[in-house]
């Protein structure tokens, strides 16, 4: 057991000092090649054979989930007619190892003819690929993290790891947003976190639990009840937000005035200031805000007027959290 575990570690050890080393090819170099992928008019198009096709592919996705169109194509298809696919004003970017690749170096005279440059992310700098390329980032290593040196792991790693960091920086360069990024993953959670607002979700008309601020008790209590929300609002005729009673206000109400609660107004029962939310705002925000101020419910409101409520059950009921 103690020499599995000690391979473990050191297995990590050396993917965690791959990964670090990275750190020194974060130049100028690297940010020409993250300028000259902003700058494509066309397509990434990536290239890699075994593990390294396998990384080009997940690179590509990555880059083309934040909208730099890209693409992998596997060499054996681009031989047989795939680079039909590609245009001159496309950038090809190559993943290797090796850099001597042989399904990789017949490529690069018929892309080239085709007028575009090469990205080469390589481990070997002295290599046929890395030499005919127009940009090289280096993911050398020192050792495999595989016991038996011969299984890609920390090349891989590190390869990754670079991949990441030019999705990173063109997160940056293009001023990249939340809303961006959820245009372009309508689905699934990420989607509804990012394309739910406040507005599809709250309670209006009515289904507002509204009172007025000379309203006794007994109608705070039947406005709570009805409305099935936990909550009233205060408002004047002109639906201007005054203070908010909450049900837990009322049995604490009910416990220190006893039957003199029936000589109360809403406005002597209300919280002055509730928590509000424009009805343009993401649910999440909504949520995050009942999360800060440990409270289920928001006034939605525009000009200080209340124009609906968000519950907390509505968005996890969305699917938002």
């Amino acid at each position: 057991m103690d020499k599995l575990l000690d391979s473990l570690k050191k297995s990590l050890d050396l993917q965690v000092q791959a990964v670090k080393n990275i750190e020194h090819i974060l130049n100028e170099s690297f940010v020409d090649v993250i300028n000259e992928i902003d700058k494509c008019k066309g397509r990434i198009i990536f290239f890699g054979v075994g593990k390294s096709g396998l990384i080009a592919r997940k690179i590509a996705s990555t880059l083309s989930s934040i909208g730099v169109a890209s693409i992998s194509i596997h060499p054996t298809d681009a031989y047989h007619g795939d680079l039909g696919m590609l245009k001159s004003d496309d950038l090809a970017v190559f993943v290797s190892n090796s850099g001597n690749t042989t399904e990789l170096l017949g490529l690069i005279n018929p892309i080239k003819r085709m007028g575009l440059k090469i990205i080469s992310i390589v481990g070997n700098t002295h290599s046929d690929l890395a030499n005919f390329s127009d940009f090289v980032l280096d993911t050398s290593i020192k050792e495999e993290a595989s016991p038996i040196k011969l299984v890609p792991m920390a090349s891989t790693t590190a390869t990754l790891v670079i991949g990441d960091l030019i999705a990173c920086g063109l997160i940056v360069k293009r001023g990249f947003k939340d809303e961006d990024f959820a245009i372009l993953h309508p689905g699934g959670s990420i989607g509804k976190k990012l394309l739910t607002y406040v507005e599809e979700l709250m309670h209006q008309g009515r289904d507002l639990p509204t009172v007025n601020l000379d309203d006794g008790f007994e109608q705070v209590l039947f406005e709570i009840s009805s409305k099935r929300l936990g909550v009233a609002f205060v408002v004047d005729d002109g639906f201007t937000l005054y203070g908010v009673i909450t049900d837990g206000d009322l049995r604490r109400i009910l416990e220190k005035f006893k039957r003199a609660v029936f000589d109360l107004k809403a406005k002597d029962m209300m919280t002055r200031n509730p928590k509000i939310i424009e009805k343009k705002a993401l649910a999440i925000k909504a949520a995050n805000l009942m999360q800060k101020y440990s409270i289920t419910s928001l006034a939605v409101c525009e000009n200080n007027k209340i124009i609906g409520v968000i519950h907390l059950h509505d968005i996890m009921k969305a699917g938002v959290i």
